[in-house]
């Protein structure tokens, strides 16, 4: 079977000077890749009804209306030996989010931050559940099942990794590609580039690194917490506690556009993942 890092690591040997790319290949972390048919097990699905407890209440943002469910996991269909993320080994993972867009009458598309417009429900193996139609004031997304790829992740587009991994000569990550981007040009964008030549949209991933549309994901909701400033020594600290859990992309397969056809992240600290607080997760989102 051909390795999860062979495409990425070619690509990055022959794009980036030799130090860089053989740097940067040590960082990649597998990634479950959600496609709509692939080699793996159906793993899960977008859209359509979810299945909840009987007493759970639809997820909600108070003040603004019910939340529109996005996506569902089944952990147990993970392949578990490429999992970046200590996920439990069964039960099933739901994820809502709320979309104005996909929520009649509402004024205008909530491209939300707060904690209370997202939700990731964790329903553990054996719960007894019920399918529950959307409640009056959502458009459900069309049902879209989901099967398992493994692909290659990398810290790219500002990751905090690329300022604190050095070359074997002592430059950064980010100082080793600036001969790469040419005059004029500065920034990391290069690392996201180069995923892109060995992969195809949509993004719908578990674990691994985020594929970030704009900037560092990370960054965005250390930003959100952190009291500081992003030169304070801390915010990169703080950065680092973040890990992706899931991200779902614009597809049109199931009718999701998030902005101007942009992608959903659900991040989540390390220690509240690893104590199964899934309540403690927050999405954010970026577009073109």
């Amino acid at each position: 079977m051909t390795m999860w890092t062979d495409r990425l690591s070619a690509v990055a040997r022959d794009r980036l000077p030799a130090e860089a790319a053989e740097t940067w290949i040590k960082l990649f972390q597998p990634g479950i890749r959600l496609a709509f048919a692939g080699p793996g097990p159906r793993v899960g699905r977008l859209g359509g009804n979810p299945a909840l407890p009987p007493e759970m209440d639809w997820p909600s943002w108070p003040d603004n209306g019910p939340l529109n469910f996005i996506a569902e996991v089944d952990c147990a269909a993970l392949p578990r030996e490429f999992l970046s993320i200590p996920l439990p080994a069964e039960g099933t993972l739901l994820f809502f989010y709320f979309d104005g867009e996909h929520q009649p009458g509402y004024p205008d598309s909530a491209l939300v931050e707060n904690i209370e417009g997202s939700r990731v429900i964790f329903v553990s193996e054996g719960t007894a559940v019920t399918e529950r139609t959307a409640p009056p004031g959502i458009d459900p997304y069309p049902s879209v099942d989901l099967f398992t790829e493994v692909v290659a992740t990398a810290p790219e587009r500002e990751h905090h990794l690329l300022d604190q991994t050095r070359t074997a000569s002592g430059a950064t990550l980010a100082e080793a590609v600036q001969t790469v981007l040419g005059p004029g040009r500065s920034g990391t964008d290069v690392f996201g580039e180069l995923r892109w030549e060995v992969e195809e949209g949509p993004f719908h991933q578990v674990g691994g690194f985020a594929a970030p549309v704009q900037g560092s994901v990370e960054n965005e909701l250390a930003d959100q917490v952190f009291a500081g400033s992003w030169s304070d020594p801390g915010f990169a600290e703080e950065a680092a506690r973040w890990v992706l859990l899931a991200q779902i992309d614009s597809c049109e397969e199931a009718d999701m556009c998030w902005g101007d056809v942009g992608r959903l992240y659900w991040v989540i600290r390390s220690e509240d993942l690893a104590a199964g607080r899934f309540e403690a997760a927050r999405c954010t989102m970026q577009c073109g």
